[in-house]
Order: C-alpha cells, then structure tokens, then sequence
C-alpha cells in the first residue's frame, strides 16, 4: 500500500458520526480509506466530542481529522469519500443526523471553487470542530487560501469550549515517504 502513494498528495479529512457507534464508525472509516490501498493515513487526531453545527437539536458528534497521503486527484479523492459513507450507511441530507460524514477539507495547496468540489472547504476555518482536531495533526497548517495558520483561524473564533476531547488517542504518526 505505501509504494502505491509514495509521493502523492498529503489531504485532510474531517470525519464526524452522531447516530449509532459514533467511536466505532469514525475509526471505520478511517480504516476504509486505507482499504483499498489508494490513500494511506499518515496521521489520525484523537476523538471529539461536539455539539451539532447548523441543524436542529441533535445527539452530540464524535469527531476527528485525518492526514491521507493519496495519488487520487481531488475529485476522485471527492468520490471515494462520498462511497465510503453510503457504504457505511449515510442516508440523510446536509442537515441531518448521519450514521457518518467525510468532508475534504484541504488537497495540498490546492485552491478550486466548484459545483461539487471548493478546496479548501468553504467553512472549516470556521469550525472548532474541524481546526482543534486539525491543530493536532498539522499544528503548522496553513490555509492554502488565506495564509492563515491554523492558530490564528482557531483565536478568530468565539470559543472552542464545545469541542472536547474524548478519546486521548494522540497523533498516530506514521513513516513519512
């Protein structure tokens, strides 16, 4: 598997669950994206505990952020994203609770405005839930669209106190290619 993304792009990835095993389904999908030897996980954040973003009252998510090195262009990384969480038992909209979600948040440097594609995501750097977990694995993350570093995004926020840390699994570091 590494030889097959031995100088690809580093991605990151923001994963979040508040329906079912939501521990359980995160770390499933992590694994997933590995599976088929397309992406490979250089490193993985601890687990959050966070309140619902932008939908009716719902139960708390767990989420977590990763960093896939990948040979996948954006939008083929895009796909294998949006297969794993119908795989994994997505069905509700934008809005709704949901078994997983899997959002690109950044592709290396990449900056694109699309229909079905904006890199970096639209509204990560305002989102504890994604920079906390994203400080954890790349404390010296730059948005590729603004230059702001990922400490700066998280003092421009109100407050990060929603965002608890659940499970201290820390950085899982893996061997650079």
């Amino acid at each position: 598997m590494d030889s097959a993304v031995r100088g690809g792009v580093d991605a990151f990835v923001a994963l979040g669950s508040n329906l079912g095993r939501r521990e359980a389904a995160v770390l499933e999908a992590v694994r997933r994206l590995e599976t088929d030897g397309a992406a490979r996980v250089v490193r993985l954040s601890s687990l959050y505990e966070t309140e619902p973003v932008d939908m009716e009252p719902a139960r708390r998510f767990i989420n977590a952020l990763v960093q896939v090195r990948t040979l996948l262009s954006p939008t083929d990384l895009l796909i294998r994203l949006k297969t794993i969480e119908k795989r994994m038992g997505r069905e509700g909209g934008h809005n709704a609770p949901r078994e997983i979600d899997l959002d690109m948040v950044a592709y290396g440097r990449e900056v694109r405005e699309g229909a079905d594609l904006t890199l970096p995501h639209p509204r990560y750097d305002v989102r504890a839930f994604v920079l906390v977990p994203l400080r954890e694995v790349a404390p010296g993350f730059e948005c590729p669209r603004t230059g702001r570093s990922v400490d700066t995004m998280i003092e421009l926020l109100a407050h990060t106190r929603g965002v608890v840390r659940v499970c201290g699994r820390g950085v899982i570091p893996r061997e650079q290619s």
